[in-house]
């Protein structure tokens, strides 16, 4: 085996570690942020996410003059601490992760290739992780969604259906099959909100009720987050959520109500939820009219 020369390099990412992980080792964060330069781009990444497994990130020039793939196999893998890869040029790089209060310390060490000389190499994979850098801490952004549906059914009948236990479980279905609540609908009254995993672990958001006008208007004020019986209130996962709203409008109209939703997203589920907002509220407004 050949020796190559090591280079370390670092950063500080101001981001749970759960992020972090998930945008380093997902292709579909990958593809965002594995170029070298802003005429680069990442147009495609597969991975076989597991000790032996292999993985393939194309990376091209924009105007097409110039690509190649970035391959190799996954030699170590400690979900959440640290991973090792072999490129397919025998050299290796081992990546390492640590919470530092709400930063996440990010450790890479390559070894280097004998043809680029060594300051332009670490440019370049420096360039890379900033663009990590940026990327994780933008998606830690909140944004405010809004969607809204026409019901044409009575206020009183929507604003029933939509908090009832029933109901709810229906038209959450998008959202994550076999979600439900447990808690009162009541201001100032806590509510959790719970999606069973495919092995049976309940997993959520802490919430309260913060504004409760029957036929008007609900608001809630996400807290915290349920995993299994407990309720996490403080640390870096529950800090980009901590505060965000969650708001249903009812407006009576002639032949109707009209139901507008604003909820908080951070970016990383944004795209997500302007997916499966519309599917829910297409749900439930079938269930109040059928049963107007």
């Amino acid at each position: 085996m050949k020796n190559f020369e090591k280079v370390t390099i670092s950063t500080k990412i101001m981001a749970p570690l759960s992020l972090v992980w998930r945008a380093w080792t997902n292709p579909d964060h990958v593809v965002n942020w594995n170029f070298a330069a802003d005429s680069w781009h990442c147009p495609s990444a597969t991975s076989d996410f597991k000790i032996g497994g292999k993985f393939s990130y194309r990376m091209e020039a924009k105007d097409n003059s110039f690509g190649f793939d970035f391959k190799g196999e996954f030699t170590e893998i400690k979900p959440m601490e640290s991973l090792a890869f072999q490129l397919d040029d025998d050299r290796r790089v081992w990546v390492s992760f640590e919470q530092q209060g709400d930063e996440v310390s990010l450790v890479e060490e390559f070894e280097a290739e004998e043809v680029n000389d060594l300051d332009f190499q670490k440019q370049g994979w420096n360039t890379i992780l900033e663009n990590f850098k940026i990327y994780v801490e933008d998606l830690c952004e909140i944004d405010k969604l809004h969607f809204e549906v026409f019901i044409e059914a009575p206020v009183d009948l929507v604003f029933r259906t939509m908090l009832e236990d029933k109901a709810y479980r229906e038209w959450t279905s998008p959202f994550h099959p076999g979600s439900f609540f447990r808690g009162i609908w009541g201001e100032g009254e806590k509510i959790l909100f719970i999606g069973p995993d495919e092995n049976g672990n309940e997993g959520g958001m802490v919430s309260k009720v913060v504004r409760f006008i029957p036929n008007k208007q609900v608001s809630l004020e996400h807290y915290g987050l349920y995993h299994n019986g407990e309720e996490i209130t403080e640390g870096p996962e529950v800090k980009i959520w901590a505060g965000s709203k969650e708001e249903y409008f009812f407006k009576e109209r002639d032949n109707g109500t009209m139901l507008k939703v604003a909820t908080d997203s951070n970016r990383e589920y944004k795209e997500y939820f302007l997916d499966v907002w519309p599917k829910a509220l297409q749900i439930l407004k079938e269930i109040c009219e059928t049963n107007k």
